[in-house]
């Protein structure tokens, strides 16, 4: 029989060591720090800001008491996610490199283990070696997230008969189900066609394959035994009236079991679906519409980084569902397989990518492939896994070249071979040509757009999808990224682009969300991102090292106020939110108080009267009166039996405490002096101010300073033609209120272009 023991005790954690014989030896003499997986050593430094979090190589160790081997049987390693290359030792001898952070890889220690028993030892020693440093082979190294290096997944112990389901290709499961579903007309039940295929290493000769789950709303089990040809054996069940995996109306499992008859058995769960992605209807699953409206998700949270528990993952899933999501991009990488079954039990339609990210390396194209190996290969069983993602942004820094291409076709290729049932996809960066041969190569495409926060206007991102939907009609296109960053603690009665306030945050969400449901065609959407994140790179927004466009903090503590516009759109559940609880002393006479809702009516009350009553959308406003300055309001939102309460405040002058210090005033100074029209400002577009030199040459250093502070993603990409060319359009002044800036900056940056005369076009 197989037996897993978790291997997550006892770990020594050793930050220094010149090799595995200095890691073990420091391990033993205490010099080292005891650790319980999972675990990361960047959980503090990869989110504190200044891109200085340690990347280099880090060391594991732990003693392994000899497990009992009769019989022939095998002893296995099996690691789910070490970051970002590994390097595996048994009492010093190397066994096993795997490189890809994000995937499960497994050793055989048995010769190890049978050799330390020879000896008369009663226990192995096991180094990792851990490598998260910068290189030119291994993705992802320009990206904006940390790279978190450790052993931050589960590693066990896995002891199989000699003869047993394979266990040595590219860490998957042995057992791949593909089911084939047919849908009845009316009344007529679906049918499913499940094919179960298992491989198997030893000299099994037969092999027992069943399905157990429900049909005609009764439970069943269908089983047959195969032969076992050159390690392969395929059985071929018929299920009459199949239980479909319905997305979140019904996501049901069924199980297939493989039995070997010398004691080695693997179950998997799997789906019965049938799902197609169409230019002009969008998502259709088990012949009906359901568009894909969701959000995207990175793995790690504030105090742990990347090493979450179980728990911490079930918690993400019951966020995102209660917000009324049915989709998510898990970013930019292979997710752990517990929360792949997650999804699976959710009925949430995911998106598995690899990460090819931002820049392509010349040197890192094997590793590509293999991780794109892993990732379908590992996850093939998942229904809710719906497409396989070949890249993001890759050509935000990279030329769209011959190499370029040749990769994105072997990988789409690769795609097909191992798995014939999902189509392929890719995340294009904004300043993408639509143009571009290489949206010609994956079955589907979705763009990341940002027009409204970091280039451009909200509208863009309208004109966009309309033209490209007209241009390229055969085409599906998705939304795969859009959001902008706010600071919970951040607010204006003013908000604007470049602010961090939760209440631009919240107008752009209505802009996005309105654009997406008048676009049915969209076959899916990704709010980017679910919660904040990591990168380390960023200095900005009050919070160093995090992007914070997340409807939901790193914390998972405060869902923001455009958290309940989605919920409020999407979720079945009522929803009655009063926006701004968190924006309680305001300097103006009348402020806007505004209430996301599913209900058909509102009504408003202040202080236990009632203001006034509105009907209809998800958005509406009142206008509220704060009265003399020192008094404080209950304002209470009404609809049925639900209610929803915020305590609001005047105060003579805005609370310094609200804001970055960035965009609000900066409109205001405009008034005291005098621009003289004949010679360069902020209100110039940069091609503009580009048409002098010495005017451009002050332009180039500002914005290789505002780039540096976002991080190497944002150096790496600002030579970009395509960005440049969007970025021209813009104001430097339009452009300086999105990056944060302090209105004396902006007051010197102009005095200084007042000094160049304009050059005629």
């Amino acid at each position: 029989m197989r037996s897993i023991e978790v291997l997550n005790n006892g770990w020594t954690f050793v930050k220094d060591a010149t090799d595995a014989a200095a890691a073990a030896l420091a391990a033993q003499r205490g010099a080292g720090t005891a650790v319980q997986l999972p675990h990361t050593w960047n959980a503090e430094d990869g989110a504190d800001g200044g891109n200085d979090y340690y990347r280099g190589t880090c060391w594991y160790v732990r003693k392994l008491a000899l497990p009992e081997l009769t019989a022939g049987e095998e002893a296995w390693l099996e690691f789910d996610g070490v970051a970002m290359s590994a390097r595996v030792y048994v009492n010093g001898v190397p066994l096993a490199e795997h490189e890809g952070g994000f995937s499960t890889f497994r050793v055989d220690v048995t010769s190890a283990i049978e050799q330390a028993r020879a000896a008369g030892a009663d226990a192995v020693t096991i180094v990792v070696s851990v490598d998260n440093s910068s290189n030119d082979r291994v993705y992802p190294q320009y990206a904006d997230f940390t790279f978190y290096g450790g052993i931050y997944r589960d590693v066990k112990l896995v002891i199989v008969p000699a003869t047993h389901i394979a266990l040595g290709y590219h860490g998957a499961p042995g057992v791949r189900v593909t089911p084939e579903v047919a849908l009845g007309g009316g009344e007529a039940p679906a049918t499913a066609v499940v094919t179960v295929d298992a491989w198997v290493e030893g000299s099994a000769t037969e092999a027992t394959l069943s399905i157990a789950g429900e049909a005609d709303g009764e439970q069943r089990t269908w089983k047959t035994t195969v032969p076992v040809e050159a390690g392969h054996a395929q059985a071929v069940f018929h299920i009459s009236a199949a239980r479909l995996w319905d997305g979140v109306v019904d996501p049901y499992l069924y199980t297939a079991t493989v039995s070997l008859p010398e004691g080695d058995q693997v179950s998997v769960r799997f789906g019965c679906r049938s799902y197609e992605i169409d230019p002009g209807r969008g998502f259709i699953l088990n012949g009906r519409p359901y568009p894909l409206r969701g959000v995207s998700r990175h793995q790690d949270r504030a105090g742990v980084g990347s090493a979450i528990t179980p728990e911490m993952m079930a918690e993400d899933v019951a966020i995102i569902r209660e917000m009324g999501a049915n989709t998510i991009r898990l970013a930019h990488y292979q997710h752990a397989q517990a929360f792949y079954d997650l999804c699976d039990e959710a009925g949430i339609c995911v998106w598995a990518e690899i990460p090819l990210i931002t820049m392509h390396l010349p040197n890192g194209d094997d590793n590509a492939r293999s991780q794109m190996r892993e990732l379908v290969l590992q996850n093939y069983n998942h229904p809710s896994i719906v497409v396989w993602g070949l890249s993001n942004e890759i050509t935000a820094a990279s030329t769209v070249n011959d190499e370029l291409l040749q990769l994105h076709r072997d990988l789409n290729d690769l795609c097909h071979e191992l798995d014939a049932t999902r189509p392929t996809t890719m995340a294009n960066v904004f300043m993408l040509d639509t143009a571009s041969p290489i949206l010609e190569i994956p079955d589907v495409n979705s763009y990341n757009l940002y027009f409204g926060w970091y280039v451009g206007e909200m509208s863009e991102a309208d004109e966009f999808f309309d033209t490209y939907h007209a241009t390229y009609p055969d085409r599906a296109i998705g939304f795969s990224e859009y959001g902008a960053d706010a600071n919970p603690a951040f607010h204006s009665d003013a908000p604007q682009a470049g602010d961090y306030t939760e209440e631009f945050q919240c107008l752009y969400h209505e802009h996005m969300l309105k654009m997406i449901d008048e676009r049915p065609w969209l076959w899916a959407t990704h709010v980017w991102n679910m919660f904040d994140f990591a990168a380390d790179g960023r200095e900005e927004g009050g919070k160093d090292g995090q992007n914070q466009k997340g409807l939901v903090t790193f914390d998972r503590a405060i869902k923001k106020d455009a958290f309940y516009l989605y919920k409020a759109a999407w979720s079945d559940e009522p929803v009655l939110h009063v926006c701004g609880s968190r924006y309680t002393d305001r300097p103006s006479e009348t402020t806007e108080v505004k209430v996301y809702t599913n209900q058909s009516a509102v009504e408003l009350f202040v202080d236990g009267e009632r203001l006034d009553g509105k009907a209809g959308g998800h958005v509406l406003t009142f206008e509220v009166p704060l009265g003399a300055v020192g008094s404080e309001h209950v304002v209470e939102a009404r609809a049925g039996e639900l209610s929803d309460r915020i305590t609001l405040r005047r105060v003579a002058e805005p609370n310094p405490a609200y804001s970055l210090g960035a965009a609000a005033p900066v409109d205001n100074w405009f008034d005291e002096i005098v621009i003289d029209p004949s010679c360069y400002s902020i209100k110039d577009t940069l091609d503009e101010i580009r048409r002098s030199p010495e005017a451009g040459a002050v332009l180039d250093r500002i914005m290789a300073e505002g780039a540096s502070s976002r991080g190497d993603v944002a150096t790496s990409v600002k030579d970009n033609p395509d960005l440049q060319r969007m970025l021209g359009k813009m104001t430097l002044e339009s452009l300086f209120k999105r990056g944060g800036g302090s209105t004396d900056q902006l007051k010197g940056i102009n005095e200084v272009l007042q000094r160049f005369k304009k050059v005629e076009a």
